[in-house]
């Protein structure tokens, strides 16, 4: 029997984007079984949009009271596959548009790559563009040292150590063993605490043949040099969690690297003293912050 696999799309008050993304995964050449649609209590016209996929019976819509972050509504979107006792969660934004054979490479390649190594995989991901067709400087995976291995053998898959959740495959043994993403810990760096939690086995792979488009703003990844009263709220949990993780389970070196650049960041792009001072005390809270993964409820 074929595996069964879920879509699972985070969305808050993007409904002008939201359409589109449904429309790519619900026309991939590979189809998906389910598409679960955590509404992170948007306060837009979401609701109405998804009332016009209502016929389509792989909808699966999780309304939340309140707005728990990407971090919480992955969480949601992860725990509802594993209820449904699906075998694949294939997560990303509410502005990630797969092209049409995108979920089809990616299992093959994640196939593919088991088969030569010889062991499990934890999560594989796509290869993600802008909208200019150039490569997303948000969204580049960090790799291993030996990230060529597949490459030479012929394969057109990269090993990687974490990864966005933008277009991540995640089979249904990783969130048995591993858990869910830290819901505390609301938007950024979650996506890299879950992925480098997950690789702490083995790798996970990048398949550069499975595209998607990540309609952002601009393409530019976290630089806390662009910190600023009107973003300052975004990287107040970026600093905060990213802290957290490299005194908790990184080391205290990665810490002070970490400590580092951000002041470095922030001096090199005259950030205000107020907001220096603000990020530092976040940093700060991160040493005390450790939230712990939480475990899906067997279902079989």
């Amino acid at each position: 029997m074929d595996d069964k696999i879920a879509a699972v799309v985070v969305t808050y008050n993007r409904v002008q984007k939201l359409g589109r993304v449904l429309d790519s995964i619900l026309g991939q050449s590979r189809s998906v079984d389910r598409l679960v649609v955590v509404d992170n209590a948007s306060t837009d016209t979401t609701k109405q949009l998804l009332k016009e996929y209502e016929g389509d019976p792989r909808l699966d819509i999780v309304t939340l009271e309140t707005n728990s972050g990407g971090a919480g509504g992955f969480a949601k979107g992860m725990e509802r596959v594993y209820e449904l006792g699906l075998d694949w969660a294939w997560i990303m934004d509410d502005d990630c548009y797969p092209e049409q054979d995108a979920l089809e490479k990616l299992l093959a390649g994640h196939a593919a790559s088991e088969e030569l190594l010889g062991y499990d995989i934890p999560y594989s991901c796509s290869a993600v563009h802008f909208t200019d067709g150039t490569i997303c400087e948000m969204n580049n995976p960090g790799t291993t040292w030996d990230w060529g291995r597949l490459i030479a053998q012929g394969q057109n898959s990269v090993l990687i150590t974490n990864c966005s959740f933008v277009s991540v495959l995640i089979p249904r043994r990783t969130i048995a063993k591993y858990g869910l993403p830290l819901e505390e810990y609301f938007i950024w760096f979650d996506d890299m605490e879950y992925t480098l939690r997950v690789s702490s086995e083995g790798p996970g792979v990048q398949v550069l043949d499975s595209v998607v488009v990540h309609d952002m703003p601009e393409n530019r990844g976290v630089n806390f040099g662009d910190l600023r009263a009107n973003n300052a709220w975004k990287f107040s949990y970026g600093a905060r969690n990213e802290s957290s993780y490299r005194w908790h389970h990184d080391n205290k070196l990665a810490w002070v690297s970490f400590v580092l650049r951000t002041w470095i960041s922030m001096r090199r792009g005259n950030v205000s003293r107020r907001l220096q001072v603000a990020m530092a005390k976040q940093i700060l809270t991160g040493i005390r912050f450790n939230p712990k993964p939480r475990k899906v409820r067997t279902v079989f």
